[in-house]
Formats: C-alpha cells, structure tokens, sequence
C-alpha cells in the first residue's frame, strides 16, 4: 500500500463514473450512508441533493460528512474526505453543477436532461470542503 499524491488523489476521485458514498450522523446519532454522484469545484467535492432528503437535514444540522471512494479491483485503493459542509440554493449554481454532474455519469449528451431534472427549486448544492483526506493504492500489493 501506499499513499497517493495530491494530483493522484484529484485524478482517483474524478476518474470514470465512480460514486461516491456519502457518510453523515442522524438526528438519533446513528450512523448513515448513501450513494453521490459529485464532481469537484477548485478544491471542493460539490454535489446535489434535496432539501426534503435525510441527507440534507444532517448535513444542514452538523455541517459535517465524510466522503469514500474506492476502487473495488485488485489491487485497491480509496479515497477518504472528511468535510465541512456548506449549502447553497442560489439555482443558477445548483443547475450548472447538476448539468456537469449529469454530464460525468450519464454522458455529455444528457447533460442538459440531468441539469434540468436536477437544477429545481428544493434542490441544493452541497460543497465539502476537506478537512482531512486519506487516499492509499495498491491497497493489497
């Protein structure tokens, strides 16, 4: 194992269409987990989510979360990003991040579909900035 380098870890985490499990801490304090799509902005992992969701209110309420990514073939490596979370309902930003996020996992050509689905009232952009990221690969060499 070892660990990745700054430019490795960017390039881990927007490599292909790899989703993103979210982690935060409920109301009753038990753990979380759910799957993102996200991309970056600067150094920033954005993504979408509605205001309606469990998510949302977590991340509203403790302004914290952690995000893994992982690489399931031999031989390994992940990505861990623990953040402190800021939301944003400004639609112009949440639709422009919701077409470049519809855009990485769905293909270019459903871009726009993805950002007008996404970009609505009641959706939110959640911007993690890291705090502290652990990044190894070659996990099993």
């Amino acid at each position: 194992m070892r660990t990745m380098t700054d430019s490795e870890t960017r390039a881990f985490l927007l490599e292909g269409t790899r989703t993103g499990k979210l982690g935060w801490v409920g109301k009753d304090g038990r753990p979380h987990v759910a799957p993102i799509w996200f991309t970056f902005d600067g150094d920033d992992i954005v993504f979408n989510t509605h205001e309606d969701s469990g998510k949302f209110k977590a991340l509203r309420r403790t302004g914290v979360a952690c995000l893994l990514v992982d690489d399931d073939a031999p031989p390994f490596s992940f990505v861990k990003v623990d953040a402190t979370v800021s939301l944003e309902d400004d639609l112009v930003a949440v639709r422009s991040f919701a077409t470049k996020i519809g855009g990485r996992y769905m293909g270019e050509d459903r871009a726009e579909e993805f950002g007008a689905r996404n970009g609505v009232p009641g959706e939110w952009l959640v911007r993690l900035t890291p705090t502290k990221i652990t990044a190894a690969a070659e996990v099993s060499n």
